[in-house]
């Protein structure tokens, strides 16, 4: 076996594309702004450098490894040169820290403290322009980018969209939509995993937690939560919590102290979803028509197909996502009590997402013309509302939702992974039941973080084909498959991000392997723990589709004009 020596210590290389990862191996935690593993090497930043034993410095992020190489990554060279990037940085960059979004969970702002940044010596001369505010769903401020190009290589290289790119060169260069235009004017989908990639508060999420107070406060105004599934598994993360537990207790008490009138469990229309879905699907295949079909709970990937691939919008579902049913139902049982007492009823959305907020704009998911969902909150902006309520998370007993509609199936909450949708809707399918059925399923291919998963099942005498995708980038290799020729399904299931909703643009950072595995398991787990496995099983379901939905499925639980 090859080794190296860093600082001193005899290190195996074992197949690592490059020297940080040998060196990250040995124990050591160089700061970076440009490098992810999943995205391609920028070495932009420089702030992974280190010294070799003949003086030369260079980026371990860039270098492969090779044995008998001797390496230091904290010489008092090293240390100086990595500060001095840092103080640069900080002289072309916005310094209101105690008013930015990422205060206290800044990669700039902690590697400054890490190098020993006390102040900073150059004057920021660079001129200021104007924030981004187009997009529903995400701000972006030019004046606290660092250029590490992380949001760039991620909208390309993962999601495949490209709405961003460096423009300009030297000190004029700038991350901006072509041709100086605003973000909403752009092939943006609103996913919100270049917010996860900023190190810094140049992307960040754009925020309606002042609306969702202004109308708790409002005495003719019926505030409603839904909550999604992976939030309750991600709120946890910042309050002292073990990655990956479920808070949804916690949570609905804390909605309950807050003012909020009503909290409800999306997962309860995550079942709605399953129902209506499955019927789509039997009738297309009876049809054979615009098959495959495409599953439509997530807004992100809807409007990629729909801007990037048009020639396959009609194979979308015409099923709402949870969130859009919900809503809709929630008002249509509101309704005459709304006229009763004169009030009006808000409905917010807690949502893993941050392209629910453009989701609930769109007009094909109105009912008669009317917005049913008022306001999306994502898990950072709920727990930025229950810090400003002062509510001792960690402390507060655990309630349940509200009924009618706190009630849902374990095959509903794992919605929030990539998988989930499909195996809920198999499940529903499926002629027989019980466990063994959920065991074989859950073992079919369709679990697993792999971007494209591929499996198939017997329906009846037919073999039907399904791919799970996640992240965008996957969408894109997938479609232009199927637009070849070279594939062939009757089921797709599209989540924009990869790995699911648990890793949502709106989700608490940092997103890491041991965040993200830990969600997935907590989802996992709320299933396996749920008295009711099967979608159909759900008592409240049949009742309410007798009591509020009846004659009116098309209207409340599909988009309109499909």
């Amino acid at each position: 076996m090859d080794y190296m020596t860093i600082d001193g210590r005899c290190v195996p290389i074992e197949g690592e594309k490059n020297i940080l990862a040998v060196i990250r191996k040995a124990g050591i935690d160089l700061p970076t702004f440009c490098y992810h593993s999943e995205l391609s090497v920028y070495g932009a930043c420089r702030m992974c450098v280190v010294e070799d034993d003949r003086g030369r410095i260079f980026a371990s992020c860039s270098e492969q490894p090779r044995a008998g190489m001797v390496i230091k990554t904290n010489s008092t060279k090293i240390r100086k040169y990595r500060k001095l990037i840092i103080e640069l940085l900080l002289a072309s960059h916005c310094r209101d820290c105690t008013v930015c979004t990422r205060n206290g969970n800044c990669e700039l702002q902690n590697i400054a403290f890490k190098v020993g940044i006390h102040s900073v010596r150059f004057p920021n001369n660079r001129e200021q322009v104007p924030i981004d505010i187009s997009s529903p769903s995400i701000v972006r401020d030019p004046n606290k980018c660092i250029l590490c190009g992380d949001c760039v290589r991620t909208c390309d290289e993962i999601q495949a969209v490209g709405a961003i790119d460096f423009a300009h060169r030297g000190s004029k260069m700038e991350v901006t939509p072509a041709f100086g235009k605003e973000l909403a004017e752009t092939d943006c989908v609103g996913c919100g995993q270049c917010v996860v990639a900023c190190p810094t508060g140049a992307i960040s999420v754009r925020t309606n937690v002042t609306d969702v107070w202004q109308a708790i406060e409002d005495p003719n105004i019926r505030v409603v939560a839904q909550i999604a599934p992976a939030v309750r598994l991600a709120v946890g993360d910042k309050f002292g919590f073990p990655k990956g537990t479920n808070t949804m207790g916690k949570l609905v008490a804390a909605l309950r102290v807050m003012g909020f009138d009503k909290v409800y469990d999306t997962n309860f229309a995550a079942d709605l979803t399953v129902v209506e879905e499955s019927k789509e699907f039997a009738e297309r295949l009876e049809r054979n028509e615009n098959l495959p079909l495409f599953t439509s709970c997530c807004p992100g990937w809807v409007k990629f197909c729909e801007t990037k691939y048009p020639e396959f919008a009609g194979n979308i579902s015409t099923c709402r996502s949870p969130q859009g049913m919900f809503s809709a139902v929630v008002k249509e049982y509101f309704a005459k009590q709304d006229a009763e007492d004169g009030k009006k009823t808000f409905v917010v959305s807690i949502m893993p997402c941050t392209a629910k907020k453009g989701e609930i704009e769109r007009p094909d998911n109105f009912t008669d013309g009317r917005q049913d969902t008022d306001k999306v909150l994502t898990t950072v902006e709920i727990i930025r509302m229950i810090r400003q309520a002062g509510i001792k998370f960690d402390e507060i007993e655990s309630e349940a939702p509200d009924m009618p509609f706190g009630i849902a199936s374990g095959a509903a909450s794992i919605f929030g992974v990539t998988g989930g949708v499909t195996e809920a809707v198999l499940r529903h399918v499926s002629a027989q039941k019980g466990h063994q059925v959920i065991s074989q399923l859950s073992f079919s291919g369709v679990r697993g973080d792999e971007g494209i998963k591929e499996t198939s099942v017997m329906l009846g005498d037919r073999e039907v084909k399904i791919a799970v995708v996640n992240g965008l980038g996957n969408a894109d290799k997938l479609l232009k498959a199927i637009k070849a020729g070279e594939a062939h399904y009757d089921f797709v299931e599209v989540m924009a991000c990869r790995r699911g909703c648990i890793a949502g643009g709106g989700q608490p950072l940092p997103i890491g392997p041991r965040t993200r595995a830990s969600r997935a398991e907590g989802i996992y787990a709320v299933d396996r723990e749920s008295l009711i496995r099967f979608t159909e099983d759900n008592p409240l379901l049949n009742q309410t589709y007798q009591d509020v939905i009846a004659g009116k499925e098309h209207k409340l639980l599909h988009r309109s004009g499909h």
